[in-house]
């Protein structure tokens, strides 16, 4: 009887051994005497690079974790800080009141560099406040702002020059970026910083949008 000679190549070696991963368990001394290349480093034994691999496996899970719980840490002081500035904006007696505490919660509690407000009522009381701009619903200067205000979806980063301008005035070049929160039929709030990386695109918006809504529930008090 002829024998033929069957020879395996690499691909149907390992085709054969992902359709029968338990073979290493009938045969536990192969897994001692494989090795395995590296790119850094001398050859390992397959045991040996299965640690390995769990072991990075591992790092990377830890890392992970890690940054989960500092989101989680940065997300609930926003949630203390929003609710207590939903508090503080109730506790006013006017709305010239209403408004300096938004002001002054952004810049203090949300370390806001400059704090713009523009709104489209006159506040009382407010006259000398440079950070405050009483304008027109329909004032010309405002459409640069037109699909923000339509959408009531506030923008981050660094704003166009036309919007840095109006916001800022003379100091529009010195801020690096800002979030603008529309006001659902009262305005418009920017937080500028000077800190090109402290408001990005694509960053959440959850807590500014709940900041915007505490304060139009708090200004519609004084209509």
């Amino acid at each position: 009887m002829i024998e033929q000679d069957e020879t395996l190549g690499a691909h149907e070696v390992a085709a054969w051994l992902r359709r029968h991963p338990g073979f290493l368990r009938q045969f536990p001394d192969l897994s001692l005497t494989l090795v395995v290349p590296r790119d850094d480093g001398p050859t390992a034994s397959l045991a040996s690079y299965q640690l390995e691999v769990l072991r990075d496996k591992n790092r990377e899970l830890n890392r992970r974790l890690h940054d989960l719980s500092v989101t989680a840490q940065d997300n609930e002081r926003l949630a203390v800080r929003t609710h207590q500035l939903a508090l503080a904006l109730m506790k006013q007696s006017s709305l010239g009141d209403t408004v300096r505490a938004l002001a002054a919660s952004l810049s203090e509690d949300f370390q806001g560099d400059m704090v713009r407000v523009v709104l489209f009522r006159d506040v009382p009381g407010l006259d000398d406040a440079d950070w405050l701009q009483v304008l027109r619903q329909d004032d010309a200067r405002l459409a640069p702002f037109r699909d923000c205000l339509a959408d009531g979806e506030p923008l981050s980063g660094r704003l166009n020059a036309d919007k840095q301008a109006l916001l800022y005035g003379a100091r529009a070049d010195d801020v690096q970026s800002s979030v603008l929160l529309p006001v659902p039929g009262e305005g418009m709030v920017a937080v500028g910083s000077l800190d090109p990386n402290r408001f990005y695109p694509g960053m959440g918006t959850l807590f500014v949008k709940m900041m915007a809504d505490a304060f139009a529930v708090a200004l519609r008090r004084f209509d």
